[in-house]
């Protein structure tokens, strides 16, 4: 470890019923780009947790430069150096970038020269940003880049990036890698977590791979196939989904003209929106976040009313029905924000389980809630989609992200809809669990079901999709066979050239 910034020797650290990191130890040099890489439930994020402050370890050591390294909170580890940038952005909506950068920082200077500051870093790390807008006006690349910009300012010598690609369009990426290319050229070392292996292929220079909280390997990204380091992660070989493609049936979900104002001063309004979903097929949305997916899933799902005869299943009206009634019908929803919407938070996942498969499941009995039943379900959901925790007692937010995500798909996919509707159905899950979800939606359609998938992955809609739509600015293109596109066509109308024909473009 001689020479390097950050050097963890034997980390550990437990909690009830797991072990969350197990002796890990690993070293990253100055300017060093070091990618942390393991399954959903691996241990990344406790090991950055501790990294950053917000959680101490129970055994082992750190150092910063050689010097004993134990930040007791983030405001400590900011101070020696550390900058983190989350998956889940920390910004309010209805203030100026300059005032959500300041609110992070210890002392802040006056806004104006904040604001000076702040042109300053964007025009040098190549990330254009004006202090004086609204969040709310934002897209999602550009609220990274208020993150990104926030620890920048801090002058950070290690700057941790969680997931920093998950919500970003191809253009966008290629900005964040040049700007991160830039720190690092200038020595700053970057500890990268990211389930995007050929992002990590191209960035970065050394790879640590957790499995169940230890290293279980290290590699040189670049010599390394994405498929071994996948393999690396979980442990064995991986094998890629198997599509058998129907011939699709009847219309079974159809969308007229559905215009929808967003009741939101920073959403989306849905703009004659049309399109029907056929029995065994998949329906692939893309779109850059932002764009109206939120609006869409939550009209389709029932959350918000609509025109009527503008949501139909089998031919009758929906468009008054809200969810628990669509659900009854067979028309289930998962929404993208996994923990407060798709799943209560501090409810078990049992509790969780009877939210929203009360009534399919037959988990009631004469207006009773049968609990032996709904757990059962839990547990089966857990051991179909490999849910890594303790058991269905445990609360949904003490899962990783990746788990909770698998739990939430598993219990909608187990109550076998003829209509499902999914938002990200993949995000933040690790390689392997992106191909059980993927090919449990591929058996899904080959029962028969109709399957819409909104997705920001464009080889997730390629892979498994069916027909593709883009959803530009609340427009969705009209959809066609996903085998007859490539990127330039799919850049198009992710751009919104809408109503086009695969011939014209």
């Amino acid at each position: 470890m001689t020479g390097a910034l950050l050097a963890l020797s034997g980390l550990t650290k437990a909690y009830p019923g797991v072990l969350a990191n197990d002796d890990v130890s690993l070293s990253i040099a100055p300017g060093e780009v070091h990618a942390l890489l393991g399954e959903n439930g691996a241990g990344k994020s406790t090991l950055v947790k501790m990294i950053y402050g917000l959680v101490a370890p129970n055994a082992g050591r750190m150092e910063m430069n050689g010097a004993v390294f134990a930040p007791s909170d983030p405001r400590a580890a900011r101070a020696s150096g550390v900058g983190m940038v989350f998956q889940h952005f920390s910004l309010f909506d209805a203030l100026s970038v300059a005032e959500n950068i300041a609110l992070g920082m210890e002392d802040p200077p006056k806004l104006r020269e904040l604001s000076a500051q702040i042109r300053d870093v964007s025009e040098t790390y190549g990330l254009p940003l004006s202090p004086d807008r609204i969040v709310g006006d934002l897209s999602a690349g550009e609220r990274q880049r208020v993150e990104i910009i926030r620890c920048l300012l801090g002058k950070p010598r290690l700057l941790i990036m969680d997931e920093p690609t998950s919500v970003l369009t191809p253009q966008e990426v290629t900005i964040l890698f040049e700007t991160l290319r830039k720190l690092s050229a200038e020595g700053t070392a970057i500890l990268y977590i990211s389930h995007k292996l050929e992002e990590i292929r191209v960035l970065c220079d050394a790879a640590t791979i957790l499995r169940g909280g230890r290293v279980v390997g290290t590699c040189d990204p670049r010599e390394t196939s994405a498929r071994q380091m996948a393999e690396m992660m979980v442990g064995r070989v991986l094998a890629g989904p198997v599509r058998e493609a129907p011939e699709p049936g009847p219309a079974l979900l159809e969308i007229k003209s559905l215009s929808v104002p967003s009741p939101s001063a920073f959403g989306v309004s849905l703009k004659d929106v049309s399109f029907a979903v056929h029995a065994g097929e998949i329906l692939g949305i893309g779109g850059v976040a932002g764009n109206g997916q939120d609006e869409l899933l939550a009209i389709l799902s029932g959350e918000w009313p609509c025109l009527p005869e503008s949501v139909l299943f089998k031919g009758r009206d929906l468009s008054r029905m809200g969810p628990n009634a669509r659900r009854g019908l067979g028309v289930l929803a998962a929404p993208e924000e996994r923990l407060g919407h798709a799943a209560a938070p501090d409810m078990s996942l049992t509790e969780n389980a009877m939210l929203t498969a009360a009534d399919r499941q037959g988990l009631v009995s004469r207006g009773m809630l049968d609990w032996n039943r709904a757990r059962d379900f839990a547990e089966r959901v857990i051991g179909t989609f490999d849910v890594r925790t303790p058991g269905p007692a445990n609360a949904a937010r003490s899962l990783s992200g990746g788990n909770l995500q698998k739990f939430v798909i598993g219990r909608e996919i187990l109550q076998a809809p003829d209509v499902l509707m999914v938002n990200q159905p993949t995000w933040g899950v690790d390689a392997a669990a992106a191909a059980a979800i993927r090919q449990a939606l591929l058996d899904l359609a080959k029962n028969g079901a109709g399957i819409v998938v909104i997705s920001q992955d464009l080889d997730e809609l390629m892979e498994i999709s069916d027909r593709f739509a883009a959803l530009n600015e609340g427009r969705l293109s009209a959809p066609q066979p996903t085998r007859k596109l490539d990127v330039e066509q799919i850049g198009l109308m992710l751009g919104g050239a809408h109503g086009m024909e695969v011939a014209n473009v």
